[in-house]
C-alpha cells in the first residue's frame, strides 16, 4: 500500500488533491501557504484537510519504519519465514504488527523460558496437538534432574502453552474487540487519602461504567484521581465470555489433553492476556480522551486568539488589587509603555479620591481612548470605581481576561521587552495590549498556560503542544501581521519564518528602519527564496508604495494584477478597492499554468477589501452592578454574562464574580446538544439564570434555558 492509498482510505479527499498536497509538503511548503495559495493544485482542500494529510503521511512513515525494524529483528533471529514476512508487509495496523512481533520480542526470562530450559517444550507441543490419550504417562517420559515428577512436567508444559496462547494473534485480536465493546472501568476509594483532595473527586470514589462510553473528561478525571492517590481502578470484562471464546478456538476434542489446556487457558488469560489487553484498551481510551480534550482546547484557543481587537487606540490598563494596590499603565497606539503608576482605591488604604484624580489626570495627559481592566481579584470593585469618574471626554471601559498574564510577565520575552520594570507593570501592559490586539499579545504566552480547556496538564504534552502551535500558526496567518510592528513572537508563527528568522527580521528592522516593501524581506540575513515565497503574502506593510503589499495577494501574482489594471486602463492603486472595475474582470482571461481559477477568485475578493481583518471589533459589556461576589447570588436571578471557557460537558460563564458559573451541556438550550460549540463561543455575551449556589465549594450552576 502506498502512502497515497493509505491516506485516501482514512480521509474523504480526492487522490489528486492528496498527491498534490504531499508533493507540496515534500517541497517544504507550509500548510497555510498550501491551503491559501495552491488551491488549484490541491482542488481547494482547506487547512484542516491539509493538516490531516500531513499527519497521516507522518503516521504512514512511522508504520513503514516499524515494519522495517520488526523484520530486521526477526530476521536476525533466523526466524523470518516467507509467510510471516508477507503478513508483516500486508499489515498497516501498529497493534497487529506488535502482535505479530510479540513471540520474537526480547523480554525478561519468563516461566515458559524456564520450562523450555528443562526440556518441556516437546511435551507442550504434544498437548497442543491434542492427539494423546494418557497425558500423565507421556509426562513421565520428561522427568529429569530439573523435573521431579509428572505434575512439575505438566505445569511447565502449561506455562509454555499459556505463552503461546498469549501470543496468538487471532485470540488477542478478538479479546481486544470484546474489551473495546464491554470492558468496564471500576473505581474504589483509597483508604487514608487526603479528604480535601478526595472531595474534588467525590463522584469517582465508588464508580463503574462502560469504558467505551465514558466521556473524555470523566476518564481524565478518574486518571487524575488515581495519579493523586485518591482512587484505584481496574479494567474488567466478562471473564466467562473471554474464557469461552479462547476455549472454543484452542480445544478441539475431549481427550485427556483438554483438562490441561483448560488450565493453561485460565492461567494465560488471568496472568498474561487480561492485564495486557486491559492496559491496551485503557491506553487507547486515554489516547482518545486526550484527542477530544486537545480538540476542545484547540477550538477554545482559536476563538480566544481571534477575539475582536479594539485596534490601534491609546489604552489605560489596570491590573486590579487590594492591599498591593492597582497597577496602572498608559500605552500608545502601538502598545508601547508611556507611563506607569500604582493607585490604592480599595481597602485597606481606601484612597479613592486620590486614585480618581490620578486616573483622570492620566486619561487627559496621555489622550486615552479606552480603559482595560483585568478580570482577576478586585476587578468588579475597580470597574465600579472607574465608572464613577467624571470624564472630560467619552472613555470606553472593558473587562479583559487575565488568563496567562502572570505567565507572560515572568517570561524572558517580557523581561526583554521591559528590562527596567517589575512583573506587576509587565502584567498590566499585557492586560492593555490584549484589548488592543488579543492575537499579537497572546502569542507571547505558551498556549497551554492560557487555561481555556479541560485537563490540559493530563493529556499527551507533545500532542498538545503540536496541536496548539498549529492553531496559533493558523490564526496568525489568517489575520496577517504588520511587518513593521509585529513582535518577534508574532513573526515566529508566520508561514515559512520561525523563531530564528523572526529574530533576524526584528534585528534588520531595528538597524535599517521600517520595511518599505515586501521584496526588502529578501535582504534579511538567511531569509532565502523559499522562506520569502512561503511568508511574503502573510505579512502586511501599511502605506506601502505598492498597495498590494498591504494585502493577502501573493507577490507571485503582482504581475497578473498589474495586467488586469492595465487592461482596464487603470493604475494598480486605482484598481484596489474599486468594486465597479473589479466586477468587469473575467477570470477566465487571466488563467495561467501557475495561477488557476480558484486563486484568481481569491485575488479579486482581496482586491475588493485588501488586508481585511477577519475579526470583528471589540464590544463593551456591562455586568449586573448589584453582583460583585458569590454571596450576592440568589437562585432564580437572571444575569448578563460572558462565556470564558468551553468544555465538552458545558461552558463556564463570567457573571462578574471571581467564580465562573457552569452551564451544563443539558442547560444550553431546549433539546439535545451534541457539541457545546454549536451553541456558544468564547467571549459570547449571554443571559443566564442562577440554578444553584454552593458557597462552601465556590460553585455556581447556571442555565441558559430561561
Amino acid at each position: 500500500m502506498t502512502n497515497i492509498q493509505y491516506i485516501a482510505r482514512l480521509i474523504s479527499a480526492p487522490v489528486q488533491g492528496i498527491t498534490a498536497t504531499l508533493q507540496l509538503l515534500a517541497e517544504d511548503c507550509t500548510i497555510p501557504f498550501i491551503a491559501r495559495y495552491r488551491k488549484d493544485k490541491t482542488g481547494n482542500l482547506d487547512e484542516v484537510v491539509v493538516e490531516q494529510i500531513a499527519k497521516l503521511s507522518q503516521a504512514y512513515e512511522a508504520i513503514i519504519k516499524r515494519k522495517e525494524a520488526i523484520i530486521k529483528s526477526i530476521d536476525e533471529q533466523n526466524a523470518l519465514s516467507p509467510e510471516l514476512s508477507a503478513k508483516i508487509n500486508a499489515s498497516f495496523d501498529l497493534t497487529e504488527l506488535e502482535d505479530l512481533y510479540l513471540p520474537y520480542k526480547k523480554k525478561r526470562k519468563t516461566r515458559a523460558d524456564a520450562a523450555r530450559e528443562k526440556g518441556l517444550e516437546p511435551l507442550a507441543k504434544i498437548i497442543m496437538a491434542q492427539n494423546a490419550d494418557d497425558v500423565e504417562y507421556i509426562a513421565s517420559k520428561y522427568l529429569n534432574n530439573d523435573v521431579a515428577n509428572e505434575d512439575e512436567a505438566l505445569q511447565g508444559a502449561r506455562d509454555i502453552i499459556a505463552e503461546w496462547i498469549n501470543e496468538n494473534v487471532y485470540v488477542r485480536k478478538n479479546l481486544r474487540r470484546l474489551y473495546n465493546r464491554k470492558a468496564a472501568i471500576t473505581t474504589k476509594a483509597v483508604k487514608g487519602a487526603d479528604p480535601e483532595k478526595a472531595a474534588k473527586f467525590e463522584q469517582y470514589l465508588d464508580w463503574s461504567e462502560n469504558l467505551a462510553k465514558a466521556p473524555s473528561h470523566r476518564l481524565l478525571a478518574m486518571l487524575r484521581a488515581e495519579n493523586e492517590g485518591i482512587i484505584k481502578f481496574k479494567i474488567e470484562a466478562d471473564d466467562d465470555e473471554a474464557l469461552d471464546f479462547i476455549e472454543q478456538n484452542i480445544i478441539k476434542n475431549n481427550r485427556s489433553t483438554a483438562g490441561q489446556l483448560q488450565l493453561a487457558i485460565a492461567d494465560s488469560y488471568k496472568r498474561l492476556l487480561a492485564p495486557a489487553i486491559g492496559n491496551e484498551v485503557l491506553s487507547e481510551a486515554k489516547a482518545k480522551a486526550d484527542t477530544v480534550a486537545i480538540q476542545v482546547f484547540a477550538a477554545n484557543l482559536q476563538q480566544l486568539l481571534l477575539a475582536p481587537p479594539l485596534g490601534q487606540k491609546r489604552i489605560l490598563a489596570i491590573d486590579p488589587g487590594y492591599r498591593s494596590g492597582c497597577k496602572v499603565v498608559c500605552l500608545d497606539e502601538q502598545g508601547d509603555l508611556l507611563y506607569n503608576e500604582t493607585i490604592y482605591p480599595h481597602p485597606p488604604q481606601k484612597e479613592s479620591a486620590i486614585a480618581m484624580k490620578k486616573i483622570r489626570s492620566m486619561v487627559n495627559a496621555y489622550k486615552i481612548d479606552a480603559i482595560s481592566i483585568g478580570n482577576g481579584t478586585a476587578s468588579r470593585e475597580t470597574e465600579h470605581f472607574i465608572k464613577k469618574i467624571a470624564w472630560d471626554k467619552p472613555v470606553e471601559v472593558y473587562i479583559v481576561s487575565e488568563a496567562g498574564a502572570s505567565v507572560y510577565s515572568a517570561s524572558k520575552i517580557a523581561r526583554d521587552e521591559f528590562p527596567g520594570y517589575d512583573v506587576t507593570v509587565r502584567g498590566a501592559v499585557s492586560i492593555g495590549r490584549r484589548l488592543s490586539d488579543p492575537l499579537a499579545e497572546m502569542v507571547k504566552i505558551e498556549p497551554k498556560a492560557i487555561g481555556v480547556g479541560q485537563y490540559q496538564h493530563d493529556v499527551d504534552q507533545s500532542l498538545l503542544k503540536g496541536e496548539l502551535d498549529t492553531v496559533v500558526m493558523r490564526c496568525v496567518n489568517a489575520v496577517g501581521v504588520n511587518l513593521n510592528t509585529a513582535s518577534k513572537s508574532l513573526l515566529g508563527y508566520v508561514s515559512g519564518i520561525g523563531e530564528k528568522l523572526a529574530e533576524n527580521i526584528v534585528a534588520y528592522r531595528s538597524e535599517n528602519g521600517p520595511f518599505e516593501d515586501r521584496k526588502q524581506l529578501k535582504k534579511v540575513p538567511r531569509l532565502g527564496e523559499k522562506a520569502y515565497q512561503q511568508a511574503a503574502a502573510f505579512v502586511r506593510i501599511p502605506n506601502a508604495k505598492n498597495p498590494l503589499d498591504n494585502s493577502a495577494v501573493h507577490p507571485e501574482a503582482y504581475a497578473l494584477v498589474e495586467k488586469m489594471a492595465k487592461d482596464l486602463k487603470l493604475k494598480t492603486s486605482d484598481l484596489v478597492s474599486n468594486k465597479e472595475a473589479i466586477k468587469k474582470i473575467n477570470t477566465e482571461t487571466y488563467i495561467t499554468p501557475e495561477i488557476g481559477k480558484l486563486t484568481l477568485q481569491d485575488i479579486l475578493k482581496e482586491l475588493e477589501k485588501p488586508g481585511l481583518d477577519p475579526r470583528k471589533s471589540a464590544k463593551m459589556f456591562e455586568f449586573d452592578p448589584n453582583v460583585k461576589s458569590i454571596t450576592d447570588l440568589r437562585t432564580g436571578m437572571v444575569l448578563p454574562g460572558i462565556v470564558n471557557n468551553i468544555t465538552n460537558f458545558g461552558c463556564f460563564v463570567d457573571v462578574g464574580i471571581k467564580e465562573s458559573g457552569l452551564v451544563h451541556i443539558s442547560q444550553l438550550k431546549e433539546g439535545f446538544v451534541s457539541d457545546v460549540n454549536e451553541v456558544v463561543r468564547l467571549h459570547q455575551h449571554v443571559t443566564v439564570k442562577v440554578v444553584e449556589v454552593d458557597e462552601a465549594r465556590k460553585r455556581v450552576a447556571l442555565t441558559m434555558i430561561l
